[in-house]
């Protein structure tokens, strides 16, 4: 059976016996020392060209490599980015397998990058980077942190050139400075990885795009056709039913006076609350208005300051039960169970960051 984890006893690698000690080399490597070492018997002299080369080689590619790997943390902004469409969630280590599955791991390994491009999957990673923002920034390895900085940055781009969700966008960059502010402060030098200069780069960086989104004017588009206030009242309210957060039926109820009459509908703010809380949370926070109805809209907005509102997304990670493996609604992965769709379950963005809470 392969072994899927970086393991020395892993095929394709074997250890060499040098004047400097014992030495990891590849296959290929050890190939091309074994035909050295064949042609010894022939020649002499050509068995200590091809050593030479092969022990030259070895050192060329490791200092290669640890170039490459100091441009990489030298540079804040190179990409890491993965293209994996599900990965495998393990919370031990066995002979099969080597070490955990991280937080930061799935973050890296998901492919995140492409997700916030789908209109479908786009609040789903804003929440996700809300949540790691607020409380799970420290458990990050480097790579994970830098990469949540680019996945941030490509965010930001999106919104600046789209203009839309920005609201949400300046409540992600919002918790994040508070996080940061915090951390830098107090306790930094020992949570955050890297150096505190650049965490401090960082947090001017999120300055500068909360004044870009600050900054952003929403252009009235050129057409001239039938807008939203033309439609019946009966269809304007059939609409506003559609909006899930009463913050946006405040900004919509502030575009035009007759849509400021619809937004204060009764029956509109009832609905908005009994979606989100349940009814013995109503019972709870109860407010009478002057003419002794019950005010629905302050009860709103008393109640996603006490209780989190229901969350609804249009793709989500899934989790299979049977195999443990998370990827994408709608992503194939290799399940051996009969009925693979029935062994999924759907996360929100806090049970995937509980998932991975050992």
């Amino acid at each position: 059976m392969p072994f899927l984890g970086q393991d020395w006893r892993s095929p394709g690698q074997s250890w060499v016996k040098t004047a400097d000690g014992w030495k990891r080399c590849t296959a290929t490597s050890t190939k091309l020392q074994r035909s050295a070492q064949s042609n010894k018997c022939s020649n002499g002299l050509a068995l200590n060209c091809d050593c030479g080369n092969l022990f030259n080689s070895l050192n060329y590619d490791v200092a290669a490599k640890k170039r490459k790997k100091d441009i990489m943390n030298c540079k804040t902004k190179t990409h890491y980015f993965h293209q994996e469409k599900w990965i495998y969630v393990h919370k031990g280590s066995t002979k099969e397998r080597h070490g955990y599955c991280t937080l930061g791991e799935a973050f890296n390994r998901l492919d995140f990058s492409t997700a916030i491009l789908d209109s479908r999957r786009f609040n789903y990673v804003v929440r996700l980077l809300e949540l790691i923002a607020k409380s799970q920034l420290t458990s990050l390895s480097g790579i994970a942190q830098k990469n949540f900085m680019n996945i941030l940055e490509k965010v930001v781009l999106k919104v600046l050139e789209d203009q839309q969700n920005i609201r949400l966008i300046r409540e992600l960059l919002q918790t994040l400075y508070t996080s940061l502010c915090t951390l830098v402060q107090r306790v930094g030098k020992s949570v955050l990885v890297g150096n505190i200069n650049m965490w401090v780069y960082r947090m001017e960086t999120i300055l500068h795009w909360q004044q870009q989104l600050n900054n952003i004017q929403i252009t009235r588009p050129a057409f001239k056709g039938l807008t939203f206030t033309d439609l019946p009242l009966c269809l304007q309210l059939n609409i506003m039913q559609r909006l899930s957060d009463g913050r946006d039926l405040v900004s919509l109820g502030q575009a035009a006076p007759d849509l400021h009459t619809l937004s204060e509908d009764r029956q509109l703010w009832k609905r908005l609350c009994q979606y989100h809380f349940s009814e013995r949370q109503i019972r709870k926070r109860l407010i009478l208005s002057d003419k002794g109805q019950l005010d629905w809209k302050k009860m709103y907005f008393k109640l996603i300051r006490c209780y989190p509102r229901k969350e609804q997304y249009g793709d989500t990670l899934q989790l299979c039960r049977h195999c443990h493996i998370l990827s994408w609604k709608g992503t194939d992965h290799p399940c051996t169970a009969n009925n693979p769709e029935s062994c999924s379950v759907s996360l929100s963005p806090q049970d995937f960051i509980n998932l991975f809470k050992f």
